[in-house]
């Protein structure tokens, strides 16, 4: 097994590396989306029977790592180092933002008000969401969906783009 991964790396790192380059137009991410993707090959050995293309299975694997880097940074707040620190809000400013917060929250429907709350206050996945809550997974992602876009709605903000 190991030499099955020495030789994919040996074979395609470079030109997985030139194609994340291009995807993530940054060189360091891109080395860690290479990373990500052969880490994924030794966990996934199994991808690589029945004929599949080694090369297209990387790519591919690479391509989602960079969208699911993508779609991580506009749910969470950027990595230490990317950006100039923002400034700490006093406390009048903080006393606010709580309290418009707090009417926009009591604006939603209280199943959408409960799956922000799982999710964001109580720092639960989407599957221990589901378990908390009595539902489907896909209905808790559903809740978030449709509870985000009415937060954005109430406090007149656009959506992020990638």
């Amino acid at each position: 097994m190991h030499d099955f991964l020495r030789v994919l790396y040996d074979n395609h790192r470079h030109s997985l590396l030139n194609y994340a380059t291009g995807l993530t137009g940054d060189r360091a991410a891109a080395e860690d989306v290479v990373q990500e993707t052969f880490l994924r090959a030794w966990r996934h050995p199994e991808s690589f029977g029945d004929g599949t293309s080694a090369r297209g299975w990387l790519i591919t694997v690479a391509r989602n790592v960079v969208i699911d880097r993508a779609r991580a940074r506009t749910v969470r707040p950027h990595e230490t180092g990317e950006h100039e620190p923002e400034p700490v809000p006093d406390h009048a400013q903080r006393v606010v933002d709580a309290l418009v917060m707090d009417a926009v929250l009591a604006s939603l429907s209280y199943e959408h008000r409960r799956v922000l709350t799982e999710l964001y206050y109580n720092g639960r996945t989407y599957t221990e969401a589901a378990v908390c809550l009595g539902v489907p997974t896909g209905t808790v992602k559903s809740r978030t969906h449709y509870a985000l876009c009415e937060l954005r709605r109430a406090l007149q903000v656009g959506p992020r783009r990638v």
